[in-house]
């Protein structure tokens, strides 16, 4: 009773080792700890603070599945009890939660318990490492005010009974540009080593990010929605900033889509500028495994043996021109090996089949073949899917990461796929929007030839005119599964529009999360979004 704040303060805002599934060894920096002498917790290392990034890429939820799930990208139909999960997943897609669904918790709980940390460093380090906090805070900042609105924040050297401060998205958008901007003077300039680590062209990255939805977060917040008034200041800003990432030589397109995400990405992508790599420790070179997302579309019999969960919705797949790699492209060293292509699988299945039983499914190393689902039926994914009732082959699959095959038969988790949260083409893509949405050409590029370059470099169609319709478009066939499109959707106020199996619009106001009633009760300084 003594200390009633400081519980219920643990929580709201810091416990991601309960609900975000980051390393246990990483429970006690996400605590409030009594003030030192100094007046501060002791602050984790640099190394704990990166590893918060895990719980973005660690699972097939909570921040993927809020910013994937609630979208045309990706759907987790129910197959007669498998995956129904109390609704969770049904509920994304049909824009149905509310203030109690478990990753809307989850993922409030585990940035906030990412922003403690990051708070800890930012404002007591010194150096290199202060401003890789600083980068990193302004990183969470940024994903808690584009999903839920709010920003908790704290000093560093608060006593632990202190309630945390609020900032509305208005103002915190402006609170995080500032911090950023200051941090990038003492970063390193990216090398292409230093990829999974804050650099200044990752901060330039992020900035652009800011500044291409800032209209979103000023909105009136009754009216989250919009319509949006981009002005074009900050339109020109994106172009400054975006200039900036491409002007480091570097960074390049990668002359095949697939080394971007493939097993041996650390090495091959030239384009990817802030990754998450496999392991646990960033420091060393190290991050999450990424095999989770093959698993979730994967079929029982596919090798690696998967969940037989998400899939595509076939309006989203029918947006790729045929021959367009980023649709579907065998990737040698791997289909011949292992059997799926890359990116979308639909149609026959093939995969390793055991030599003396043509029915069973093998391991890699046995000879490829057509493969049958658990009743004997030939293995055909099916374009038709519902979120509702389905067989064991309907929908799409999606294989944007995969995996190398000399690790799938002992489970595909030492894969070295890196997880790229920032890349060289996204860059293109803001600027070329934000010269639709008012900005000032440089360099002699237009939003048509950058979008043609990217499109070129996939063997995709060429677009005769490009403005905004065609730039979201472009978005989706390029970062599709990379976490962007809730993001994008909402900005060019397409968010809540009916889609597959949603066949009616959505309240305006879902384009911002609500805030978990837990942390409306610990916290008095937060309030409920609006509509919820």
């Amino acid at each position: 009773m003594k200390n009633k704040h400081v519980i219920p303060v643990a929580i709201a805002m810091l416990a991601a080792t309960a609900c975000g599934k980051l390393d246990p060894e990483l429970g006690a920096g996400n605590e409030i700890a009594p003030p030192t002498s100094s007046g501060a917790p002791t602050p984790p290392s640099i190394s704990a603070v990166y590893e918060q990034l895990n719980q973005m890429t660690s699972n097939q939820g909570n921040w993927m599945g809020l910013q994937e799930h609630s979208t045309d990208e990706i759907m987790g139909p129910t197959r007669g009890t498998d995956w129904d999960d109390f609704g969770t997943w049904r509920r994304l897609h049909l824009h149905t939660w509310g203030p109690d669904h478990n990753q809307i918790n989850d993922t409030w709980n585990g940035m906030n318990g990412a922003l403690f940390q990051t708070t800890l460093i930012a404002e007591t380090a010194t150096g290199l490492t202060k401003a890789e906090g600083q980068f990193l805070r302004s990183y969470f900042r940024y994903l808690v005010v584009d999903m839920y609105g709010q920003l908790q924040t704290r000093p560093a050297n608060a006593a632990a009974s202190e309630i945390p401060t609020v900032v509305k998205r208005a103002d915190a958008v402006d609170l995080i540009i500032t911090e950023l901007e200051s941090a990038v003077a003492a970063l390193p300039t990216f090398n292409g080593t230093n990829r999974s680590l804050a650099t200044k062209e990752a901060a330039y990255f992020l900035l652009a990010k800011l500044y291409l939805n800032k209209a979103v977060y000023k909105a009136d917040p009754t009216n989250p929605q919009g319509p949006y008034t981009f002005a074009a200041a900050d339109m020109n800003k994106v172009i400054q900033y975006c200039d900036l990432v491409m002007a480091n030589t570097t960074l390049k397109i990668s002359p095949y889509y697939w080394d971007n995400f493939k097993w041996d990405n650390g090495t091959k992508s030239s384009e990817n500028l802030f990754v998450r790599k496999n392991g646990s420790d960033a420091r060393a070179g190290n991050g999450a495994s990424v095999r989770w997302q093959t698993f979730m579309g994967g079929h029982y019999n596919q090798r690696p043996s998967g969940w037989n969960g998400f899939t595509t919705l076939s309006d989203f797949y029918n947006s790729f021109q045929t021959g367009d790699v980023r649709k579907s492209d065998s990737v040698p060293g791997y289909t011949t090996i292992v059997g799926p292509v890359a990116g979308f699988q639909v149609g026959r299945v093939y995969g390793p089949v055991n030599p003396s039983n043509p029915k069973q499914a093998g391991a890699i190393g046995d000879p490829i073949g057509p493969l049958f689902d658990r009743a004997g039926n030939p293995l055909v994914f099916t374009p038709e899917v519902s979120i509702f009732f389905n067989g064991e082959s309907s929908g799409i699959r999606i294989n944007k990461f995969p995996l190398n095959p000399s690790s799938i038969n002992g489970g595909g988790e030492s894969s070295a796929n890196e997880f790229p949260f920032f890349r060289l083409t996204d860059a293109m893509l803001m600027k070329a929007e934000a010269i639709v949405r008012g900005g000032t050409a440089t360099g002699g590029q237009t939003a048509k030839s950058l979008v043609n370059t990217i499109q070129t470099a996939r063997k995709g169609k060429v677009d005769g005119t490009v403005g905004l319709t065609e730039i979201l478009a472009e978005r989706g066939r390029e970062l599709y599964m990379e976490g962007w499109r809730r993001n994008d959707l909402v900005r060019f106020g397409k968010f809540n529009d009916p889609m597959q199996e949603r066949p009616n619009k959505s309240e305006g106001f879902k384009v911002v999360y609500p805030i978990p009633a837990i942390s409306l009760s610990s916290n008095p300084n937060l309030t409920q979004n609006f509509g919820y």
